[in-house]
């Protein structure tokens, strides 16, 4: 199966990729993000967190690990972790994501191989980043994991 992919030029547009998403997600989702350090990551959530009309400003997590931004309009809060400092799933189920993911939507950034533990169904997004080092545009591609996300159409399917 093809990930759907969108190609994305700039920060205005991750930004825009990222309230597509939070249109799509409800609490209890999870969101797992993998990119090269620079790829975008941060500003897709920062788009996620405008979608979802969250409080305070979203930025890396990378020292406090994990963020939890309230939700200004009624709807899920928004669980902004990092989990690039950390080596195991081990250290990822201590910061217990998994006592607030029915209620919240969780992104966490450097998932990919740490965070699949915490839910079946996910959504899986990887950002790369283009080759050339003046060119800000980035590949992003999605895909559902698990029964949440079938007949879901993510951002750039055709």
């Amino acid at each position: 199966m093809r990930q759907p992919s969108v190609s994305v030029p700039d920060r205005d547009a991750m930004h825009a990729y990222g309230r597509a998403l939070a249109a799509l997600l409800r609490a209890g989702d999870l969101v797992v993000l993998t990119g090269a350090l620079g790829a975008g990551k941060t500003t897709l959530v920062q788009g996620v967190g405008e979608g979802l009309g969250v409080r305070g400003d979203i930025t890396s997590p990378t020292f406090v690990i994990a963020r939890v931004h309230p939700s200004t309009v009624g709807g899920p809060a928004l669980v902004h972790a990092d989990a690039y400092r950390l080596g195991s799933a081990l250290e990822l189920d201590a910061l217990d994501l998994d006592a607030s993911l029915d209620a919240s939507v969780t992104v966490v950034e450097w998932g990919e191989g740490l965070a699949e533990s915490l839910a079946a169904d996910r959504l899986e997004v990887r950002i790369e980043r283009s080759s050339g080092e003046e060119d800000e545009t980035r590949r992003v591609s999605a895909v559902g994991v698990g029964p949440r996300w079938a007949g879901v159409v993510l951002p750039g399917a055709d």
